[in-house]
């Protein structure tokens, strides 16, 4: 495996176990706010990403190279509302975006086909946790003053289960 594109793969596990750990920080702090399905909606997004973590790290070494894992520095543990919890997850999943797009222009650049296929399943993902997180941010805007509408969102959360994706493809 060529040495770039393994160092900036193992560079992007830390970002999604750092996701991960963003994302269990957030539904600890929705816990603590009363909004359990927020905190659930949360808490599959750190399985997710501890998934797509994951993923990448089985890649690497399918491809005979040598991961590499590093310190996770720390996450934010507050937020002042709901939606700017939400914000902030669009923001990073903007973030994650970029990084994702930068993985591919090395890959394209290098001619490494075989991480230009494994690489398109991240961006549809991509193009889905933005929209879903903008959707969320948008809609908590809009009701965050109204205590028993933002419950009621709250409870459309709830039933949310983590299913892995990543073992499929």
């Amino acid at each position: 495996m060529n040495e770039r594109m393994q160092k900036e793969i193992n560079d992007q596990i830390n970002a999604e176990f750092w996701s991960a750990y963003l994302y269990l920080s957030m539904s600890s702090w929705f816990t603590e706010q009363r909004l359990t399905g927020f905190a659930n909606w949360m808490y599959v997004q750190y399985q997710e990403e501890i998934s797509h973590g994951m993923k990448m790290l089985r890649y690497i070494q399918d491809r005979g190279g040598s991961v590499k894992l590093q310190p996770i520095e720390a996450v934010p543990c507050e937020w002042k509302s709901p939606s700017e919890a939400f914000k902030s997850t669009l923001e990073h999943e903007k973030i994650v975006t970029a990084r994702i797009n930068n993985l591919m222009h090395t890959a394209l650049e290098i001619k490494d086909y075989a991480t230009i296929s494994f690489l398109n399943w991240y961006i549809d993902e991509q193009v889905e946790e933005e929209a879903t997180a903008e959707e969320i941010y948008l809609n908590l805007k809009d009701i965050e003053n109204h205590p028993g509408a933002l419950r009621q969102y709250d409870r459309e959360f709830i039933g949310r289960t983590f299913v892995d994706e990543t073992i499929t493809q």
